[in-house]
């Protein structure tokens, strides 16, 4: 027979750890840590949205190309307000590419929305980096980078788990000053580095699945290069 102290502790430590698990889901949410669970294959990415379009809106709209299952909009954890992209799923894969057909160009707002499929996350690791790599500190690298993402974007998203030194990097071509599809962010310590290792890696921002991992620098031969 239990004592009936220890039937008592074990309810509270019960209900402290569902609390805990609302709680952590509550802040996932909002510094949108939220794993992109919705079928890839009948996803689009819907972006150049103005700020007035709401869920309710996009809901509708893309009703005309099929049966929508969910309609999903990132937001600055700060203000609330949309980044101005959204993700939309439909019930089939037939219903996704027909939205990209159809939908691609609508204006909206008075402003010409765009469109497109998503990328899937990799499912395969990259077996060519084998060669030595050093270590440089608390810095991240960001990989696999939706061209629109810029500076700002990435200090919204990446400040939710700690203090960064200074404005994220985006590398881009010297000539052309395209995005190059990776960035750089320094945090102040490990800790913050790790969480946002830990809840941004393999997650989608924009329309692709970002890599975050530590920066390094890649020895090859008397140089160093950056990965």
């Amino acid at each position: 027979m239990k004592c009936p102290a220890q039937s008592s502790q074990k309810r509270v430590n019960t209900t402290a750890r569902v609390q805990k698990k609302n709680y952590v889901c509550r802040l996932l949410v909002h510094y949108k840590m939220v794993p992109f669970e919705q079928n890839e294959d009948t996803t689009v990415f819907i972006n150049n949205l103005d700020e007035r379009c709401t869920k309710t809106l996009i809901w509708e709209l893309m009703l005309q190309a099929g049966p929508v299952v969910n309609v999903r909009f990132p937001k600055v954890h700060t203000t609330e307000r949309h980044l101005g992209y959204c993700f939309c799923e439909f019930l089939t894969m037939e219903d996704a590419n027909y939205a990209v057909a159809v939908m691609n160009r609508l204006r909206l707002y008075n402003k010409v929305i765009h469109v497109r499929k998503i990328e899937p996350r990799k499912t395969s690791i990259d077996k060519g980096r084998s060669c030595e790599l050093a270590d440089v500190g608390a810095t991240l690298y960001v990989g696999n980078l939706d061209c629109n993402v810029d500076e700002k974007m990435l200090y919204d998203v990446f400040s939710a788990y700690g203090n960064i030194l200074h404005t994220p990097k985006v590398a881009r071509d010297p000539d052309t000053g395209a995005p190059c599809g990776y960035a750089l962010i320094s945090f102040s310590n490990f800790d913050a580095a790790d969480q946002a290792i830990d809840a941004m890696n393999d997650r989608h921002l924009m329309s692709k699945p970002i890599e975050v991992t530590y920066s390094f620098l890649r020895k090859t031969g008397r140089k160093r290069e950056r990965r």
